[in-house]
C-alpha cells in the first residue's frame, strides 16, 4: 500500500448467534441445547442457529427438514423481530457513545469509524474491547470484533475469532494477513465464486494476487477489479451512518406450492398491502416495481416494470404486479412470491464529494 494511502480505524462489530442467543436470554431452558429460530414445517427456513446447533452443521438459510436430518434433537423457535429490535437499538445507543460514524449493515452488525472518537482513546483495539464488555454487561450477550484499517479487513476480521472474540490487523500486518487468507473467508466470495476461483486455481489470497485486473475482469466482469484491490488492501468506503435503502420490498414463502394465478393473485394482494405499511412507515415511495417468483424447482425469476411517478398505494402497486405476473407464463408451480419497490425518491439527487481520513500508515490499532 502506498505510503499515503487514506487509513481509517474501523470496528466491524457483529453479535454472536444474535436471534438464537436472544432466544436462549429469555428463555433459560434453551440454554446449552441445539436451537434454530424460524419455522419447523417441511417448507420453514432457519433464520439463525445456536452453536449448539451449528456444530451440527446447522446453519441460517438451511431447509427446516435438512436442519432436522443433521440434528434430531434441534429445538425450532418463533422469531420475535420485536425483540430483537428492542435489544439491538440498546447495543447501537452504546456504539454512539464512542463515535457518530455508525453503518448498521443489519440488527446484529454493524461499522463504527473510532479514527476520531468521543473518548479520545487512540486505541480501536481497546475501543472495541470495552464496547463488547459494555454490550454484555447491558444485554447479557456476547459480541466479536475485527479492527483494521478499512470496512473490508475489519468485516473478515470479526470472524477470525467467534464467538466472543475480537482479531485486530494492523497496517504493517495487512497484506500478509489478506495473503494468508482463505479465499472462501473473503467477503464477497460466495460459495459460487469461490468454486470458479477453485477451478482457476486461486485458494488463497496469495493466489489471488499473482492474477492481473484484466484476467479477473475477463473472468468475473466488474466484481474482478473489487477482488484485484481488496487483496491489496484497497478498498475505500467510508463508514456511511446514514444508509439510504435503495429498495423496500416483501414477500412470502407459502406452506403448499400454488399453480393457480388466482390464487397467486390473492397472495399477491396481501404481499402489497404489507409493503404499503413498511413504505408509509418509512415515508418512502418509488418507480420500479419488481415482481419475484421462486418456482418449487428452486428457480428464481424477477420481472420489472419503471412508471413515470412515485407510487406507495397498495391499489397502483398491485396493479403493476399483475401485469407482471400475466407477463409470461409460469414455468412451474410457485414456493415464494415478493414484490420489491425501486428508484426511490431517498435517492439522492446530486453526489456528494466522499470524505475520507488521512492518517499515518503506521498508527496503533
Amino acid at each position: 500500500m502506498p505510503n499515503d494511502f487514506p487509513l481509517r480505524k474501523i470496528i466491524h462489530v457483529d453479535m454472536d448467534a444474535f436471534y438464537a442467543s436472544v432466544e436462549q436470554l429469555d428463555d433459560p431452558e434453551l440454554r446449552g441445547k441445539p436451537i434454530a429460530v424460524g419455522g419447523s414445517s417441511k417448507r420453514g427456513v432457519v433464520a439463525a442457529a445456536s452453536y449448539e446447533a451449528r456444530k451440527y452443521g446447522v446453519k441460517s438459510a438451511m431447509s427446516s427438514v435438512l436442519a432436522k436430518r443433521n440434528c434430531p434433537e434441534l429445538i425450532f423457535v418463533k422469531p420475535r423481530f420485536e425483540r430483537y429490535k428492542e435489544i439491538s437499538k440498546q447495543i447501537r445507543t452504546i456504539f454512539y457513545d464512542y463515535t457518530d460514524l455508525v453503518e448498521p449493515l443489519s440488527l446484529d452488525e454493524a461499522y463504527l469509524d473510532v479514527t476520531i472518537n468521543k473518548k479520545g482513546n487512540p486505541s480501536a483495539t481497546l475501543i472495541a474491547k470495552e464496547i463488547r464488555q459494555r454490550i454484555f454487561d447491558s444485554t447479557g450477550l456476547n459480541a466479536s470484533a475485527g479492527i483494521s484499517i478499512n470496512k473490508f479487513i475489519a468485516k473478515v476480521a470479526s470472524d477470525i475469532n467467534k464467538p466472543n472474540g475480537q482479531k485486530t490487523v494492523n497496517p504493517e500486518e495487512v497484506l500478509d494477513f489478506l495473503e494468508k487468507l482463505e479465499i472462501r473467508k473473503f467477503y464477497g466470495v460466495g460459495k459460487v465464486t469461490a468454486e470458479k476461483m477453485y477451478r482457476l486455481g486461486i485458494f488463497t489470497g496469495q493466489d489471488l494476487k499473482t492474477k492481473s485486473i484484466e484476467f479477473l475482469e475477463e473472468q468475473f466482469g466488474k466484481s474482478g477489479n473489487y477482488y484485484y484491490q481488496v487483496v491489496r488492501g484497497i478498498h475505500t468506503s467510508a463508514v456511511k451512518p446514514h444508509r439510504i435503502p435503495k429498495s423496500v420490498g416483501a414477500e412470502r414463502t407459502f406452506n403448499e406450492n400454488l399453480s393457480s394465478e388466482i390464487f397467486m393473485l390473492q397472495r399477491l394482494e396481501h404481499i402489497a398491502e404489507e409493503l404499503e405499511r413498511r413504505l408509509k412507515k418509512s415515508k418512502i415511495a418509488g418507480k420500479t416495481i419488481t415482481l419475484k417468483i421462486k418456482y418449487s424447482d428452486f428457480t428464481l425469476n424477477t420481472r420489472s416494470k419503471t412508471i413515470s411517478y412515485f407510487i406507495s398505494d397498495k391499489s397502483l402497486i398491485l396493479e403493476t404486479a399483475k401485469v407482471l405476473l400475466y407477463q409470461e407464463e409460469l414455468q412451474n408451480s410457485v414456493r415464494l412470491l415478493g414484490i420489491s419497490l425501486s428508484n426511490l425518491n431517498t435517492e439522492k439527487k446530486s453526489t456528494v464529494e466522499k470524505e475520507s481520513v488521512s492518517v499515518q500508515l503506521k498508527f496503533e490499532l
